[in-house]
């Protein structure tokens, strides 16, 4: 196994690659490397640092159970993939188990619900009854009729998981450029020809986007019309304490893992807030139902955020500075109010972390889709040209899978599960 070093990347550009991505998260250095090791020769362009965004500041979970079941094969998939990686190099990944608390049997009847519909998935889940439960939990104050189970879930370190991917992508051929903005693409005879970086022209004959958050405003900028806003989300990190507790659990008003320092990674569903925007008031139609549904754990906020994207241009020329170098890096402040909300009700339940402390909050911002599926496709408009986000929330834990499947998809291999539920096309009316 190797261990995780400072990653030295290539100083100068290649004047040309077969295949440029746009974006180091894990959904784009896990294409890198599924790439690289098909042969192809592949460079990955990044305008801030490898996963300086959402892929190091989510919860680090990585999970099959409750996920929709059109992104079930690709969490199934994504399991084999962090075994796999785990055993090459340390990202943190564990096999912990995951559990969705249920408080009645009605919360227990929609987790049966789920397994019921997870059918031929191979999805290996089970029902977990108050008493098995109990064997897995720290003493509660709170009674749970039992939960959503699955072994073979579990957890890897954000921090450490994408540029721990990023070193063996370069150790199998590829090129990784931080602090490298594209600025967009450049077309010859009806097709992808280059990529435009704020430090010179690449040529290549196919370009992956895979730019989370940023990526509507690129394909905007190249009259693609991507459904995609963001939403603010926030976690805290606890010092090391010796809570009894080792698998990850969804408790409803809380979430908690435990992380390799000894501390826990602690957030709750209703940790994320949607700021209107321009783009709200754009796509409200389009994410309309999304934000019926979800009104439970997502709260809508006016204010700065909607003047602040006022003032970044929709349409902007790539021969000059653009707004990907003016806005690195998205780093919002923590909702310390919902965080401190969720780390009281872990300790209500569970008295283990009566003394736990909170060593540092931070905050995010998720890439979301209309449906909350993710884009897994090519650009139609655009020949050789393919887009992977608006991951939802979803990206880190299916991230190796989803960046294998988009290595598919651009070397016309069969993909290795099916991708037609994730086509760009489905938002087309």
């Amino acid at each position: 196994m190797l261990p995780i070093q400072e990653i030295t990347f290539k100083p100068e550009l290649p004047k040309q690659v077969s295949v440029a991505i746009i974006g180091g998260g894990i959904i784009g250095i896990s294409c890198a490397l599924a790439l690289a090791r098909k042969g192809v020769d592949v460079a990955v362009f990044e305008k801030g640092t490898i996963g300086c965004e959402q892929s190091s500041r989510n919860w680090g979970w990585v999970r099959s159970i409750g996920r929709d079941i059109k992104e079930l094969q690709l969490a199934i998939l994504a399991n084999e993939f962090w075994q796999s990686i785990q055993s090459q190099i340390d990202v943190g990944y564990r096999m912990t188990g995951l559990a969705y608390l249920a408080k009645d049997e009605l919360e227990m009847a929609l987790h049966q619900k789920w397994i019921d519909a997870s059918g031929a998935s191979g999805a290996r889940v089970r029902l977990l009854s108050r008493a098995e439960l109990a064997r897995f939990l720290p003493q509660s104050s709170r009674t749970w009729d039992g939960a959503l189970y699955s072994a073979i879930d579990g957890v890897a370190e954000p921090t450490m998981a994408t540029r721990g991917i990023a070193e063996l992508a370069l150790a199998n051929g590829a090129s990784i450029f931080e602090h490298c903005a594209v600025r967009g693409i450049d077309m010859s005879a009806g097709r992808v020809s280059a990529v435009v970086t704020e430090h010179g022209v690449v040529k290549c004959a196919d370009v992956v986007l895979a730019g989370g958050a940023w990526s509507r405003l690129f394909c905007g900028n190249h009259a693609i019309d991507f459904p995609q806003l963001k939403v603010h989300a926030s976690v805290l990190q606890t010092a090391p304490i010796d809570a009894k507790l080792d698998v990850a659990i969804n408790g409803g008003d809380f979430t908690c893992r435990k992380r390799c320092d000894g501390g826990y990674t602690v957030s709750k569903l209703g940790a994320s807030v949607a700021d209107l925007t321009p783009d709200s008031i754009r796509l409200s139609t389009k994410f309309l139902r999304a934000w019926l549904k979800e009104r439970k754990y997502l709260r809508l906020r006016f204010g700065r955020p909607f003047f602040d994207e006022l003032k970044i241009p929709r349409r902007f020329n790539i021969d000059g500075p653009t707004p990907f170098e003016s806005y690195r890096v998205l780093d919002p402040e923590a909702n310390n109010g919902m965080l401190n909300d969720a780390m009281n009700c872990l300790k209500q339940t569970f008295p283990s972390f009566a003394n736990a402390t909170i060593a540092r909050t931070w905050a995010g911002m998720i890439d979301v889709t209309p449906d909350g599926l993710p884009v897994i496709s090519r650009v139609e408009r655009i020949p050789g040209f393919y887009l992977g986000s608006g991951f939802s929330g979803h990206g880190f834990g299916i991230g190796p899978a989803a960046g294998a499947v988009l290595a598919d998809l651009v070397t016309g291999d069969r993909t290795q599960v099916g991708i037609e539920d994730f086509a760009l096309s489905r938002f087309c009316s």
